[in-house]
């Protein structure tokens, strides 16, 4: 009879081993429960493309080589330096360098030329019918 006794005490002993045990991951969890769990967040997408905002939301911002073009359109030839004056008058802030860059696009898209440091627009071909 000692023996058998001996062995229920050995086990009731495990078992309390293993109560404490269960009580402390118990804790462990509740204190990991209370803390903010991390959050992933869903990696970069495409970014929305930022239109150009006017001051009058009725039309949108001019382009650049759109006000060259009326400027040349309206005035016939002229320079950088004067082309860059007319759009200044209109209130926008702009540099010869931006106008003389933009000119040079111009060329090479076949919009506009040079001769003799004054700068024109090209006259608009006719497309034949097909």
């Amino acid at each position: 009879m000692d023996t058998s006794l001996e062995r229920i005490r050995a086990k009731i002993a495990e078992m309390e081993a293993n109560i404490a045990d269960l009580r402390t991951a118990e804790r462990e969890i509740r204190a990991l429960e209370k803390l903010p769990s991390r959050k992933t967040r869903p990696g970069p997408g495409p970014k929305p493309k930022r239109k150009p905002e006017a001051s009058n939301q009725a039309e949108a911002r001019q382009t650049i080589g759109s006000a060259i073009a009326d400027v040349l359109g309206q005035q016939g030839a002229l320079s950088a330096a004067e082309i860059a004056e007319h759009i200044r008058t209109t209130g926008r802030d702009i540099s010869n360098r931006t106008v003389s860059f933009s000119l040079q696009s111009l060329k090479k898209r076949g919009l506009a030329k040079s001769a003799d440091g004054k700068w024109t627009l090209r006259k608009a071909r006719s497309r034949r019918a097909r």
